[in-house]
């Protein structure tokens, strides 16, 4: 598994993109299943870069791996921030116009929408939230 530990901030956002990148497109990763794990990536570490650690500087860490057969990518986050499972709060109403819906929960609930699966836990002091998305053209309904 391929590891990265830096600050969580936006400014550290694109060497998490772009690791994660480069993880996909050395296992041939389709152009659209790429798009997707980016997005969902991008939503998690926004998030925890922004409310793990209460406005604080604070550390992530990223775990990465390909799974053979069939193809999957699985990312790990790590954070020693406040604990907190996003995939306790409810998912928004969709059917509610933008103006009517509450803020919040949007990015989770497409998260979880477009992963094939999404795990947390805590565990000696870390929030662990894993993303499991298949890559694999054959084994696909994408």
């Amino acid at each position: 598994m391929h590891e990265l530990k830096l600050m969580a901030s936006d400014e550290t956002l694109h060497k998490v993109i772009g690791e994660i990148e480069k993880l996909l497109d050395e296992n041939q990763c389709p152009e659209t299943l790429k798009m997707i794990m980016l997005v969902a990536v991008e939503e998690i570490f926004v998030n925890i870069a922004h409310y793990a650690y209460g406005g604080n500087p604070g550390e992530a860490m990223i775990g990465l791996d390909v799974i053979p057969n069939p193809k999957s990518c699985r990312i790990v986050f790590r954070d020693k921030g406040i604990p907190y499972n996003p995939l306790e709060k409810a998912d928004p109403d969709i059917t509610l116009s933008a103006e009517e819906r509450q803020i919040g929960g949007l990015g989770i609930y497409m998260v979880k929408q477009s992963m094939d699966k999404v795990e947390y836990r805590y565990e000696d002091g870390c929030n662990i939230l894993t993303l499991e998305k298949c890559i694999d053209e054959n084994e696909t309904d994408d």
